[in-house]
């Protein structure tokens, strides 16, 4: 487990743009170490926001994209096209711009896939992709991602792991779907803490007067049942990304004052 490192930005365009930079960097220097990388997207504002200014960085063509496993901490289990999943808008802000190897791109299962509306049996597929990738290095059933990406909710949660659910308790299988979350869609799939925690870094993005406190809570200490963000947390790195409007009810102790 690593102690989480807080970095606080003036706004949320410029956390995008510095969590893009740090993105691109991590993964050339992955692909240059060991071949390939991975990474695990996430969706939602901050989500978007940073593949967004991904796609427009300069700096993207370093990237090898045809060398790059994509992953999601979660998806909302709706039919395949709709606006609201995290699949479809990552390709928009990102992934139809750039050029992806398809095989390489795992997406959780639609409603309107193979699985039919059993989000169950979608999970337990996603969980044998993932298993299938993981390597004996990696002493698991997912595999070391290089970087997995976590929004943070007003209410603390992560992925689709929300305060008191049974997800957030799981300790045995690394995806799980979820139902009668109290946002909708109710029904989802996400990766579970256990496979978030085999990730070498995780990267935790608020942004916004709304997260500020659910931010504070997580950096202080509460227990992951009750916010589930304090249980995510990296092998080798733990990192908030803030700006100061989610930032503001932190104590000053926990990042630099003179963070960018």
């Amino acid at each position: 487990m690593s102690a989480p490192q807080v970095v606080v930005h003036r706004d949320k365009e410029l956390m995008a743009k510095a969590a893009a930079a740090r993105l691109i960097t991590k993964i050339v220097d992955a692909q240059a170490a060991r071949g390939s990388a991975s990474v695990v997207l996430t969706g939602g504002r901050n989500g978007n926001g940073l593949l967004a200014a991904l796609a427009e960085a300069p700096a993207r063509d370093a990237v090898d994209w045809s060398r790059l496993d994509l992953w999601w901490g979660d998806e909302r289990f709706l039919p395949d096209g709709d606006p609201e999943r995290n699949y479809t808008q990552a390709r928009a802000a990102l992934l139809d711009s750039v050029p992806v190897d398809p095989a390489r791109v795992h997406a959780m299962a639609p409603s309107n896939g193979p699985y039919g509306s059993d989000a169950d049996a979608a999970a337990e597929a996603y969980a044998v992709e993932l298993a299938a990738a993981a390597g004996p290095e990696d002493h698991g059933p997912v595999p070391s991602f290089d970087v997995l990406l976590l929004g943070v909710g007003p209410d603390t949660h992560v992925a689709s792991l929300f305060p008191e659910l049974p997800a957030v308790r799981e300790t045995e299988r690394p995806v799980v779907a979820v139902h009668g979350a109290p946002k909708p869609p109710p029904t989802r799939i996400s990766l579970t803490l256990p496979a978030i925690r085999a990730a070498r870094e995780v990267w935790l993005l608020a942004a916004g007067e709304d997260k500020a406190k659910a931010a504070a809570m997580a950096l202080s200490g509460a227990g992951e049942v009750q916010a589930p963000a304090a249980g995510a947390h990296g092998r080798s790195r733990t990192l908030w990304l803030l700006d100061e409007a989610a930032a503001s009810q932190l104590p000053r102790g926990l990042y630099p004052p003179a963070s960018a």
